[in-house]
């Protein structure tokens, strides 16, 4: 690396292009992953049964639990790599790649192997009733062969994120969901195959999906030699991405076991109000995949700026996602709440659902405002892996939404259910947004000669 190279990526410049060309379209790429799980959920529920419905929607958590968990590959692949090229270090690019792929590729296995005890604990800790759990079972026995791909994808995407590269993210994720939406019409509609059909079509979509995106990294490396194992498995450097990994993995899953303890405790309210529940989390779902868009755009610009320490890129971007963050969210809440009707009715064909449905409606519209600031603070943190930070705030904001929960479910029902979860979101995001000036702070002090 020249040092004119080196002086090059130290100045980089923040703008309002540069955050909105990754932020635009990252936002159309996350959103087609639950538009999958809104089509998902309204093929199943065309065929008139909420069992059904409720299988879904368990089944998604169990997977949720189980492969969320590891969005570190995502997520800490996309820190990596920003900080690598930010330093300008193209071999460690690579290398961060490689170290993500073998972790993909290890903990993928694992999950097949421990499938039996991984779907009995899920099932024993999410409830439902018999006609649910059944077809949880027969969607997860089809799906869980789906794991090494998905955790490869995450390495993907999280690589390519890293460098900046929003549209090749697009095209991977259109590609995985675009197939996976059409195959789960064919197989259900077309087939007649019920929940095995949608179980059939993630796996053959995040099969199909790896090896696109193994073509695309070889395309982009071609001509530039790879980096030696012994930098790939350098001590240091692979246990500092493990690190970052086992932080963001403890985030992640806790994130998880909020969203299951939501659906816990709407099963233990009867198969109406799990449908209704489910169907109005999806709301929130697809608000947080908009908000997602300028989080990643907060992780690499945020990496960036970390790994040429620069601190003015840093501050920018900063101001920069927060302000596009919360004028998306206020659409996004004023949408619901007009559209909100209209789109459950969609989803399913039930007068008892949609009934339950319109009560709670306006909670699902408020999570977008309520929640803002933890979806840019994660970006933000992820992309300068402030990875212990996160984890901490996390679980403080976990331990107080299930002592809010068991305060205000008894006096308020489905409605403290639903208070509790958007006092958790927005405890994350003032936590986060509190802690993070100190550590700007900290870490720039730190660079300056």
């Amino acid at each position: 690396m020249t040092q004119a190279s080196h002086s090059a990526e130290q100045t980089f410049s923040v703008t309002h292009r540069s955050v909105l060309a990754i932020a635009i379209p990252m936002t159309f790429a996350y959103l087609s992953t639950p538009i999958l799980g809104v089509v998902d959920t309204a093929v199943i529920g065309r065929l008139g049964d909420a069992a059904l419905v409720g299988g879904i929607a368990i089944g998604g958590v169990i997977f949720d639990l189980v492969f969320t968990t590891f969005n570190f590959l995502r997520s800490g692949t996309t820190g990596l790599t920003a900080q690598a090229m930010g330093a300008g270090n193209n071999s460690e690019i690579k290398a961060t790649f490689l170290r993500a792929l073998v972790i993909a590729l290890a903990a993928g296995l694992a999950v097949i192997l421990l499938q039996a005890p991984f779907l009995d604990l899920g099932l024993s800790f999410l409830g439902g009733s018999s006609e649910v759990q059944s077809a949880t079972r027969r969607y997860f026995e089809i799906r869980i062969y789906s794991a090494p791909f998905l955790l490869a994808n995450y390495a993907i995407l999280g690589w390519f994120l890293g460098l900046g590269r929003a549209g090749t993210g697009l095209m991977l994720q259109l590609v995985l969901n675009g197939l996976n939406i059409g195959l789960s019409i064919f197989f259900v509609m077309g087939l007649g195959w019920s929940i095995e059909g949608v179980a059939l079509a993630t796996v053959l979509s995040e099969i199909a999906a790896t090896l696109f995106g193994l073509i695309l990294i070889l395309r982009a490396v071609r001509g530039t030699s790879w980096p030696a194992l012994a930098e790939v498995f350098d001590r240091r450097l692979f246990l500092r991405m493990l690190a970052v990994n086992r932080d963001i993995m403890i985030r992640s899953f806790s994130l998880l076991f909020a969203f299951a303890f939501f659906t816990a405790r709407s099963a233990d309210q009867g198969d109406v109000m799990l449908a209704s529940n489910a169907i109005l989390e999806k709301f929130f779902i697809v608000g947080g995949y908009f908000l997602d868009g300028l989080a990643t755009a907060a992780e690499q610009l945020v990496g960036r700026a970390i790994g040429a320490r620069h601190r003015p890129a840093f501050d920018r971007t900063i101001r920069l996602t927060t302000v596009w963050s919360f004028v998306l969210a206020a659409l996004l809440a004023i949408f619901y709440f007009i559209a909100g009707p209209a789109l459950f009715d969609l989803m399913t064909i039930s007068p008892d659902v949609r009934e339950i449905g319109r009560i709670y409606l306006p909670w699902a519209a408020l999570t977008p405002l309520l929640a803002v600031l933890a979806f840019q603070m994660d970006g933000v943190f992820i992309g300068a892996t402030w990875s212990k930070d996160m984890r901490n705030m996390m679980l403080l904001s976990l331990a107080i939404y299930i002592a809010a929960f068991y305060a205000l479910f008894p006096l308020l029902e489905n409605h403290g259910l639903w208070l509790s979860l958007e006092i958790f979101l927005g405890l994350r995001g003032i936590s986060l947004a509190f802690i993070c000036r100190r550590r700007a702070d900290e870490i720039f002090a730190a660079a300056k000669p």
